[in-house]
């Protein structure tokens, strides 16, 4: 009994022991008596005791992997270093785990191998310049050569291209170069900006200047037809009054007299006497006469 109890308590922990729980993204290649038997999913699954093994656990998520710098040759015959940045994913884990041994070695000796050919095409100018294109070409050669692998290829990236020293002093200087170059640009522009405000301001001046001059002579000129109306208004009232007042004919010529007065009072060498005066003046001498009489 005691017997029959130790073995059911064996073969339960071996029932245990031989549980296995598969996570997400993640796959078991099962073998049989040394051959390739199932491939495990995602669950819960039983392995038969001595009879089946894991054989590999294959991680199903997007991997990465930077290879250090290879030495390549440019069509101009340029020695540099590159070093790429591959993104991959395993698609199938049976041919992935059969298929080639060392699967990051082989894709690291082909990634280098398919960089020297593609580079090797195109001289330093178009290697520098064309990273898209480098990139493209090498993740759909290392893709079609990866797929019996049960690898797929995603993407391909150019990390650092390092050329020769004296090819960097010279990018330096050249980029140096272009920075003054840039820089003298600027600041010509900013001074050519410059002078146009300042022309503009001085022109805005200039205008603002006439304007003020053209408003002081528009107001001087209206003070003065102002004044001028002023003079002529009252002259006219005037005018008007003693028209309306019907002065006589003595008034008149008294008034005449007067203005005649004044004008013999100026400069003038020569003055001509209307006849009327004339008459006047021979009045004026009787009356006076006339007054001295009465005295």
């Amino acid at each position: 009994m005691e017997f029959i109890l130790i073995l059911l308590v064996l073969l339960l922990i071996a029932i245990v022991a031989n549980i296995k729980i598969v996570p997400q993204a993640h796959a078991y290649i099962i073998e049989r008596f040394g051959g390739y038997s199932a491939t495990w999913n995602v669950g819960l699954h039983v392995k038969i005791p001595f009879v089946e093994k894991v054989a590999k656990r294959v991680n199903l998520k997007e991997q990465v992997v930077d290879f250090p710098p290879q030495p390549v040759i440019t069509k101009d015959n340029v020695t540099m270093q590159i070093d790429t940045v591959v993104y991959f994913q395993i698609t199938d884990p049976k041919l992935f785990s059969y298929g080639v041994e060392r699967p990051m070695m082989a894709i690291e000796n082909l990634t280098a191998t398919t960089l020297r050919n593609i580079i090797g095409d195109l001289e330093l100018d178009e290697t520098l310049t064309s990273r898209d294109t480098v990139n493209t070409k090498m993740r759909a050669i290392l893709d079609e050569a990866t797929d019996p692998w049960g690898i797929k290829i995603n993407r391909v990236e150019l990390k650092n291209i390092i050329p020769p020293r004296e090819i960097q002093d010279a990018m330096e200087k050249q980029m140096k170069a272009e920075r003054e170059r840039r820089e003298s640009i600027l600041r010509a522009e900013g001074e050519k900006k410059s002078a146009i405000l300042l022309a503009e301001g001085e022109k805005e001046s200039a205008i603002l200047r006439a304007e003020a001059v053209k408003e002081t002579a528009i107001k001087e000129a209206q003070g003065q037809a102002e004044a001028i109306l002023t003079v002529q208004t009252a002259i006219a009232e005037g005018i008007r009054k003693i028209n309306e007042s019907n002065p006589s004919e003595a008034y008149i010529a008294i008034k005449a007299l007067e203005s005649f007065e004044k004008a013999a009072d100026g400069q003038a060498t020569k003055i001509i006497i209307p006849s009327e005066i004339q008459g006047l003046a021979g009045l004026a001498t009787s009356v006076k006469e006339l007054m001295s009489d009465k005295k």
